[in-house]
């Protein structure tokens, strides 16, 4: 028969954990990549070929040179069904308001790219010649007006001859192509009446294998690649908050179960004594986790669905997810949410129903609470093999020469440990009792050897009471500590590789122009996306060789010399490209341009930060909206427009700042959906396990304790606990970190220090101890008041 008091922290637990399901699910399904609006009116795009990045998720296309982009453009534009083709032209422009880059718009268009949206034109003319422009009018400028826009060769100075209600500015076509001269997209304007899929098979056939062609939603894929990176992120987030909601909500309930089964062996003995055969019994604790499952789906699914928008607009606000974000209620993740309800409470009552089945009738005649056995053969082995997994995993981590690679064989570890943890804690326990006694031997007194001899008596008990402690505390050193260990290991060993005391960096823009460039003294280092002869991105670095081999201390040449770099149409690669100094490899630009370049030297994997150097000469004839990324100085300098001058380890620190905060925000989600599993964990069991004291409590206070002292004995098994499950979860925690960072120093090459957040957990560990004496001694203080606990004067 289901008790409703027993089973109250599970039904939370599930109620919690598919509400947090459905969220994410739901949030999930709202972050597929939206059509950008000023494409919204191309009903039909044909876009440039896909490049090949296998460690991108977001991979850019190959664009075409302007004169290809232009004949096919007048072959789509003369189809029947197309009103216009357009061949969309990108490029970096910034408008200087009061002497600031503003960072309303960061990639901009040529005036024909404006009929892919509609965009209207609000009072003016459009741009006809260069040095003419079209602004958003929300930026404040008027018609005949001067304005001032941030180029990637510097500050130059534009008429203002129209405004528009977009946020984009507009430039003449002319200038458009002299900026962008590659193409990745032409847009077809379909005229009234056409049929799109004609249309597109149409231009299938012209675009053959040299693009592909995009319809309806597929034009997702055209959003500006930050916002893809951004959904992304946030995919991550809300995947990995439902996989731990997921895992730690099948392990509350496993553990809600096993101390109800536990507190239940004379019951269960009872229905074994009146003929409940073992199979009876697990059919009923199925019953009972499929009953709560169920509920506990239906109301997760309710609160799910109600927190989607909300927590659609926090994630917004957190930067885990773009502007054009937009949440929706729909039925396939509600249903998912529904069903997964039951199969999670089946998977936390499967050991728990396995156990009940073993109770004999002799169970229901038994007066002593001590337990018969608190390891059996198949909890050694469990234990024993989960703990070996992860083990190896952590050895995995440690020697894994990639960063990704590497926190994923942390988690994995971490999750095995914990597991395996759970299932050894038993055996553990009175170890921990005994190390926890000697500080005790004096002062313990009579409360603190009931305490101590009540765990040992019953090990597994105390085992369950402790895991959601266990858990949470492994899982908050854990993350917390891998994120910080990593942070300070890329910014240590960023600021290692550069001999410079002082960096030149963009200040609101995305990176530098040739004019800031120009006014400092020192190496620049200027990236751009580039393609190999396989269509595969390439990150270039196009640098001066002399000004470079000063200021870097981590690129270390293989064969041949940089340089060779002084000469047109040169090439510095790593030793994965597989070329000797002399060859000649294939490279295709921004400007779509295929120029093949002579290798001059060859520098070893990973000693710099891109795949190919190359010459700030050979990049910027070829890429004219490329931005310096930073400019390692040898002399102070002043800084211009959109820069600023800060010391080297400011810099090293502020390289992935905005990634390090988003990780931050996501390591602080997943630390508080543990922590706050744990604490309802914590709350449940020893609310079940105060419902069941009332008789041991009598004979304590029939033993002459005072009522304080009640209280205190229940305090202190609470501390007890609490104490036994941060112990053995920052065992786990602290040996996958290990792993950690001696992989992160097999990668820096240097000695990297193991950082832990002490904050984060003293706050969990805080947290759950004060939810355990609140759960512990609140029930007992009520339970001290009522008749069953009343000690009369002639009781004692």
């Amino acid at each position: 028969m289901l008790r409703l008091r027993r089973m109250a922290g599970a039904l939370v637990a599930v109620v919690i954990g598919i509400a947090l399901v459905t969220l994410a699910l739901l949030l999930l399904v709202a972050g597929r990549p939206k059509i950008p609006d000023r494409l919204a009116h191309a009903a039909v795009i044909v876009q440039a070929p896909t490049s090949v990045t296998p460690a991108d998720p977001f991979p850019p296309v190959v664009p075409w040179p302007s004169e290809r982009a232009v004949g096919m453009s007048e072959r789509l534009a003369g189809l029947s069904g197309v009103a216009a083709a357009v061949a969309d032209r990108s490029f970096y422009t910034q408008v200087i308001v009061d002497g600031t880059p503003s960072e309303a718009t960061l990639e901009d268009h040529g005036w024909s790219s404006a009929r892919l949206g509609d965009v209207r034109l609000v009072t003016g003319e459009p741009p006809s010649r260069p040095g003419e422009v079209v602004l958003d009018r929300a930026l404040g400028f008027s018609p005949g007006g001067r304005v001032t826009l941030l180029t990637a060769g510097g500050p130059m100075p534009y008429t203002v001859v129209g405004l528009i209600d977009a946020p984009q500015v507009l430039l003449s076509d002319e200038e458009a192509a002299r900026l962008s001269p590659g193409v990745a997209a032409i847009g077809l304007v379909l005229a009234p009446g056409a049929d799109t899929e004609t249309v597109a098979g149409a231009a299938r056939e012209i675009a053959g294998g040299a693009g592909s062609v995009l319809t309806g939603d597929e034009r997702g894929v055209l959003e500006p690649r930050e916002d893809a990176r951004t959904r992304w992120i946030g995919m991550q987030v809300l995947t990995g908050v439902a996989a731990l909601a997921g895992f730690v909500t099948v392990f509350v309930v496993a553990s809600t179960f096993a101390f109800t089964v536990t507190q239940r062996r004379r019951e269960l003995g009872l229905l074994r004594a009146v003929g409940a055969t073992p199979r009876q019994v697990r059919r009923m604790v199925y019953g009972e986790a499929l009953l709560v499952g169920g509920a506990g789906a239906v109301l997760g699914a309710i609160l799910g669905a109600a927190l989607a928008s909300v927590m659609g607009g926090v994630l917004m606000d957190a930067g885990f997810e773009p502007a054009t974000y937009e949440v929706r209620i729909s039925a396939l993740p509600i249903l998912g949410a529904l069903l997964l309800g039951p199969l999670v409470a089946l998977a936390g009552a499967w050991a728990a129903a396995r156990r009940a089945a073993r109770v004999r009738p002799l169970e229901a005649l038994r007066e002593a609470a001590v337990e018969q056995r608190s390891m059996g053969r198949l909890r050694w082995i469990t234990g024993g093999s989960l703990v070996a997994a992860g083990v190896a995993l952590a050895v995995g981590t440690a020697t894994s020469d990639d960063a990704q690679d590497g926190a994923t064989y942390a988690l994995l570890a971490a999750m095995a440990l914990v597991t395996g943890m759970v299932a050894l804690a038993p055996a553990a326990i009175p170890l921990l009792v005994r190390l926890w006694r000697l500080p005790l031997r004096r002062g313990g007194g009579a409360i603190g050897l009931l305490v101590r001899e009540g765990a040992l008596s019953a090990a597994r008990r105390t085992a369950s009471t402790a895991a959601p402690v266990l858990l949470t505390v492994a899982f908050a050193v854990l993350v917390a500590g891998m994120v910080r260990t990593s942070t300070a290991a890329y910014a240590a060993g960023r600021a290692a590789d550069v001999a410079a005391g002082r960096v030149m960096v963009p200040d609101r823009a995305p990176g530098l122009s040739d004019a800031a460039v120009a006014a400092a003294t020192g190496a620049a280092v200027l990236p751009a996306t580039v393609f190999g002869a396989d269509s595969r991105a390439l990150i270039g670095l196009a640098i001066d060789p002399v000004a470079f081999a000063r200021a870097d201390r981590g690129t270390r040449v293989v064969t041949g010399a940089l340089d060779g770099l002084r000469d047109a149409d040169t090439v510095v690669v790593t030793e994965s490209a597989h070329l000797a100094p002399g060859a000649l490899t294939p490279v295709v630009f921004a400007d779509g341009q295929r120029v093949a370049l002579r290798v001059v030297a060859v520098v070893a994997d990973r000693s710099i930060r891109g795949d190919l150097l190359l010459s700030r000469e050979t990049l910027r004839r070829h890429d004219a909206s490329a931005l310096t990324s930073a400019v390692y100085l040898d002399r102070d300098v002043p800084a211009g427009v959109g820069a600023r001058v800060i010391d080297t380890a400011t810099w090293a620190a502020e390289a992935d700042s905005a990634e390090d905060r988003l990780v931050w925000l996501f390591t602080l989600m997943l630390i508080a959906v543990s922590a706050g599993y744990g604490a309802i964990a914590v709350a449940n069991t020893l609310l079940m396990a105060a419902g069941g004291r009332a008789r041991d409590l009598r004979v304590v206070r029939l033993a002459g304790a005072t009522r304080r002292q009640v209280a205190g004995y229940v305090a202190a098994e609470s501390t007890l606990i609490v104490l036994i499950g941060a112990v053995l979860g920052g065992v786990v925690a602290f040996g996958a970190l290990l792993g950690v960072r001696a992989g992160l120093s097999q990668q820096m090459d240097t000695a990297v220090p193991l950082v832990v957040p002490w904050p984060v957990v003293t706050g969990v560990v805080g947290l759950c101890l004060l939810l355990a004496l609140a759960a512990g001694v609140l029930p007992t203080r009520r339970m001290l008041g009522a008749p069953a606990l009343r000690v009369r004067e002639g009781d004692l």
